[in-house]
């Protein structure tokens, strides 16, 4: 709808993973340089994690279309509540074997065969397992079977293990020894910071033809970020909805007070939770054991929030809010620069 109104060749703010937009962010060049070294070993297993929306897909996606067919024969996964008794056809299916009717053992000896044929030709076989933190453990002690596969002293199948945070619990289960010994390496892909951010919502804008039609003001981008966790997909679904109200208002300029509306907006219809998680509830921890003392007795702290706070005067309900959280983001992460040093000996002494 927006589009056309802007000028652009497309929508630049889809949810669909879309490895055309792919943005090379630290954490996500990171994250593919942790891929690209598994692909260089032949063997074992990567584990990429990251929370809901991350853009774990996209980077897979963008791996796979980077990969060469000749050399690399890739399955790509996406596991929903697998347990292991299926999670062998799901494999030999993603390979394009026949896994309907199958038992157990010939559809080891299927998979053995296909990885050997594979190996002689001078091929590799790479197995992408996305959402993995569905995987039962019994699921993924079957795909760790299957990394004990070998052609003379070559390991015939290399595994990427991709999921949210809620793996690597699973992966540090006493049970899973065995596997976390198979494990090159494990990366989690975290949010991105206020210029990635920024660069991000450019990145896209620009892949879709912006020529600065709206042009979004810095103090936008702030509080886009500060809304969004810099959160890939949180950014996008907030972003969309900001093009739209702006085309709705024939608006060419997005402020932060566009942005706070929008995000009211999406407050009322959604509840906060589904909108954006704010600095309060992903450091839910920190902000238990808040130390206001600390801030208070550093005057750049103290000004700083003091800053934050003027203007604090909205009419809205909404608007009230929305200030109310992000005062209370910039306190938490004043609380993380003053108090973080001191609260690790602290943690440290509760521990014991």
């Amino acid at each position: 709808m927006y589009e056309s109104y802007y000028g652009f060749y497309s929508k630049p703010f889809q949810l669909n993973p879309d490895p055309s937009f792919y943005f090379s962010s630290r954490g996500h060049r990171r994250a593919m340089a942790y891929l690209e070294y598994g692909l260089h070993q032949s063997e074992g297993f990567i584990v990429i994690t990251g929370e809901v929306g991350a853009g774990k897909t996209t980077l897979v996606r963008s791996l796979l279309q980077r990969l060469d067919a000749s050399k690399v024969v890739a399955a790509h996964l996406v596991s929903t509540q697998i347990d292991a008794d299926d999670i062998l056809r799901l494999v030999a299916a993603a390979f394009g074997l026949p896994a309907k009717n199958v038992d157990k053992a010939d559809l080891l000896l299927q998979l053995e065969a296909f990885l050997v044929k594979l190996t002689a030709g001078g091929k590799r076989a790479l197995l992408i397992v996305d959402e993995a933190q569905n995987l039962t453990p019994r699921a993924v002690e079957e795909l760790r079977m299957l990394s004990n596969f070998q052609l003379e002293d070559h390991a015939l199948l290399q595994s990427f293990l991709v999921g949210q945070p809620e793996f690597q619990r699973t992966m540090q289960s006493d049970h899973m020894l065995q596997l976390r010994q198979r494990v090159l390496a494990s990366y989690h892909l975290g949010p991105m910071d206020s210029a990635e951010t920024k660069a991000y919502i450019e990145h896209r804008l620009n892949h879709v033809g912006w020529k600065g039609d709206p042009r979004i003001e810095p103090s936008a981008y702030d509080l886009i970020h500060a809304e969004s966790g810099g959160i890939p997909r949180r950014i996008n679904t907030l972003c969309d909805r900001l093009l739209l109200a702006g085309f709705l208002a024939d608006k060419h300029t997005i402020n932060a007070t566009d942005v706070e509306t929008v995000v009211g907006e999406m407050h009322e219809e959604q509840g906060p939770s589904t909108v954006a998680t704010s600095l309060a509830a992903r450091q839910e921890n920190v902000a238990a054991n808040l130390a206001l003392p600390q801030i208070l007795s550093d005057p750049q702290a103290l000004a700083r929030l003091v800053d934050a706070g003027a203007g604090f005067h909205a009419s809205r309900l909404e608007e009230r809010i929305a200030r109310l959280e992000q005062l209370l983001g910039i306190a938490i992460g004043l609380a993380v620069e003053s108090g973080q040093a001191d609260a690790a000996p602290e943690a440290r002494k509760e521990g014991r």
